[in-house]
This record gives C-alpha cells, structure tokens and sequence, in this order.
C-alpha cells in the first residue's frame, strides 16, 4: 500500500524523515476511536447510497475484526503509514482486500483525528469525573471520622487560630467539586461532531452527518467546517482544568509532607504510600506525595506548551497540531493516576489526635477569641486587638501561653475580662463557638457533611 497521499510525488522520503513526521508512536492509543468512528461513517455511506449494502457489509466485518484484534492486543504498527488512521486502513486492506480503500470516502484524516479526540476526551473526562467523586467521598468520611479532632490552621504558614480537621479537608472536597463542574461543563464542547467535515470545506457526496453524530453518541455537529477541523480549544479547555485539579492537588500534597514530618507529626501515611531510604534506615519519605507536587509541573508545561502551538496557526489544520496529542495524553495519565494515589492515600492515613491537641493547647491560636471576647463586651475590636497583643508579649517573655496567665494579669490588661476567659480559652470552646454558616464550628462541620453526603449521594 502506497501512502493515501502519494500519487503527485514522483520521490518517497527517507526512513528518519518518515519517522520524524508519524505520529503513530503516539496516537496508536486512539485505535478503539478511530475502529468506532470508522464503523459510524460506514454505516453512513450505506445508508445515505454512496457505497453498496454489500460494500458496507464487507467494510464493517473488517472493522470489527480489527477491533477484537485490537482489543486482545493483536495489532502491530508500523511508522511507515504515518499514523492510526493509515495504518487501520492498512490493516484494513489485508483483511478484506482492496475494498477497503472505499473507507475514506467523503472523509478527511482531519476531520478523522478530530473526531477520534473528541471520543477519547468524551471518554476520559466522564473517567477523571468518577475519580474525582471517588476521592471526595473519601475526604469526606475522613471529615466525618475527625470532625472533632483539632489541628492548628494556618495563615502564612503562621499558626492563626485552631480548627476542625474535618473542616480542614472538607476544604479540598469543595475544590473538587468545582473541578468536577468545570469538567462535566466542558462536556458540552467536547461532546460535538466534526466528522463529515473532510479537510476543511466539506464534502460533494451526500452524507448524513447528524446519523454518524448520533451513532457516536454526540449531541452536536460542528455548524463551520473550517473550525471543525481547527478546533482545539476543548483541548486547551482540557488541560486548563486538569492543571486546576494538579494545583490543588499539589497543594494538599505539601499539607500532607509537613503533616507527616516529626516537626508536626500530625498524621503517619500508610507504609504503601511511602518509601524508604538507601541509606538512611529510620527514613519513611512521603515520596507520592511529592511526586503528585512535582507531577503538577509537567501539566502546566501541556497547557502552555498547546497554547504555544496554536497561537499564530492559520485555518485550517496545519501539523503543528499534530503537537496536541502527546501532552494530552500525558496529563489525563497523571491526572488520573494522581486521583488514584491520593484516594488511596487519604483512605488510610492516620491521625495522631494526641499530637494535634496537643499542638493547639500550646500555642496562640486562640488569641483571636480573647479580643472577640472583649469585643462581645463593647469594647472596640482595634483597642481589642492591641490588649490581647500585649497580653500575648507578656505571655512569651514568661514562657507560658494565654491560658496559663495568672487572672490577676488579664484584669491589669482590661476590667472586662471575668473568671470565664479560662474557659473561652479552651481549644474545644475555641473551635466550637464558630459557627457561623460555613465556619469549623463542629456543628457547622456536621451540617456541611450532611450536604456533602446528600450531594454525592454517600449512603450512611
């Protein structure tokens, strides 16, 4: 089979310039798509006359052949013929004949491999979007589990003011949640045909391209066939959520690499999750963790590096965008494979509650109780505030924190304060009163697991 281009050429390139140029190093891991989007076009063609029920028999039973081929892993490649949709039609070719060659009918490889990428996005947001809802769940049975466990939160890496740990971590479910929503959103640009489309300006023969549409499974037809074939911004779209979900990921990763560091030692991961040291025999080196941090670069880099492409591309399809394939399909793998680790990671990580509670009672994280006390009693928040920060200096020049402060020391500070303020004090006390809506007061903590649960539909 010569190259389905190469009738006007009168030289074949040499064998490194073929290989510079295919693409099927990469794009082979569209074959089911391109299988799937073939059988849907032949089933066009038959029916709209433009090839023989005969023609199209013989053309479906070689696509399903190849199919279960593909998907017992019996194929093979071959960089000669390019790239997936060549070499299909190769593989075509040897198992029904020359009749295959009637498959390209009314088609173009661009609007080919766009709509192969539109079934592969389709396919792995609807994935991703089950991760995501997998791990949320998770995070939120461990908010259940430690509702009441108190750790300090921070501002600045500073410690603020104590809070729940299950506020804590119902923080990251609500940033999921808009992960999710962004990629269940995108599906309305994804979830569109381009096929029928050809090259750039459609086709003479009289097809139906709302029947392969539908066949397919999209709710839409590019309306333009100029962008149809053009259009990478579901792509770009893709990437730019994808680098959302990496960030907040990475974010938690650093949050769980100092929780597990003998300095905080708020939590311990499960052996499986780390590593060890070749030299070192006491190490246990959340390394998934900071492999997720570090992972989150290389998305970023897809996105940047897709969005480079296409800025100064003139329609229609150039092969530069041939450029699209190779981050995509590196960042759905660590997308996903992040989500995985970080579900089974939160799952079975341990809480020390001992060493947390022990840490918000010996610091200054409820300062912020003592001028909202003042406060409650009318005195002015700014006077408040600079009473307790004195109260404070006083407290470090004396080794001891705010709740070990002789009375006699918060009545020389502010006649308001009354025999009460130890217990005001208190970390329980602390974290509990705030309860405003959304707050970490426990009980607000309990309301948002109860939405969280009925919202993800987890069974009690």
């Amino acid at each position: 089979m010569t190259k389905l281009w190469g009738g006007r050429f009168t030289k074949e390139a040499e064998a490194w310039v073929d290989e510079f140029g295919a693409s099927i190093g990469f794009d082979q891991k569209l074959v089911t798509q391109d299988i799937r989007g073939s059988m849907a076009h032949v089933a066009m063609l038959r029916s709209c006359n433009i090839i023989s029920e005969e023609e199209g028999e013989k053309l479906h039973e070689g696509l399903a052949a190849l199919e279960k081929k593909a998907s017992n892993g019996e194929l093979s490649f071959d960089v000669k013929y390019e790239d997936i949709h060549m070499n299909i039609e190769k593989l075509l070719t040897d198992e029904i004949g020359e009749i295959a060659g009637k498959l390209h009918t009314a088609r173009s490889r661009n609007d080919q491999v766009a709509t192969d990428m539109h079934l592969f996005m389709r396919e792995e947001t609807e994935t991703i979007i089950a991760m995501i809802r997998d791990f949320q769940h998770v995070l939120v049975s461990q908010a259940e589990e430690h509702t009441e466990t108190m750790i300090p939160g921070y501002t600045h890496l500073q410690r603020a003011q104590p809070i729940s740990m299950g506020h804590h971590l119902l923080a990251y479910v609500a940033m999921l949640d808009r992960d999710a929503d962004r990629l269940q959103d995108s599906l309305k640009r994804v979830n569109i045909s381009p096929l029928g489309a050809g090259a750039l300006a459609g086709t003479t023969f009289p097809i139906d391209r709302w029947q392969t549409a539908e066949t397919l499974g999209f709710d839409a037809i590019y309306e333009n066939s100029l962008d149809a074939v053009s259009d990478r911004d579901y792509l770009l779209e893709f990437l730019s959520v994808a680098s959302t979900i990496m960030m907040h990921l990475s974010r938690l990763s650093e949050e769980i690499i100092l929780w597990s560091s003998e300095e905080f030692s708020f939590i311990e991961l499960d052996d499986a999750f780390a590593t060890g040291s070749s030299i070192m025999p006491q190490k246990k080196n959340p390394d998934m963790g900071e492999l997720v941090r570090g992972k989150t670069g290389r998305v970023y880099g897809s996105l940047v590096s897709l969005l480079t492409t296409l800025k100064s591309l003139p329609l229609a399809y150039n092969k530069d965008m041939q450029e699209d394939k190779e981050g995509v399909f590196d960042s759905v793998i660590t997308v996903k494979g992040s989500l995985k680790i970080f579900t089974g990671m939160i799952d079975s990580m341990v809480v020390h509650e001992e060493t947390t509670a022990k840490a918000v009672s010996s610091d200054f994280s409820n300062a912020t109780e003592l001028a909202d006390y003042l406060a409650a009693k009318g005195m002015p928040f700014r006077e408040a505030h600079e009473v307790v920060g004195k109260l404070v200096l006083h407290c470090i020049e004396n080794d001891i924190v705010l709740a070990e402060c002789p009375f006699s020391v918060f009545r020389e500070a502010s006649e308001l304060f009354e025999e009460d303020i130890y217990e005001t004090l208190a970390p329980y006390q602390v974290v509990s009163r705030r309860n405003s809506e959304g707050g970490t007061g426990f009980k607000q903590v309990r309301e948002a697991i109860r939405k969280w649960k009925e919202r993800l539909a987890i069974s009690e």
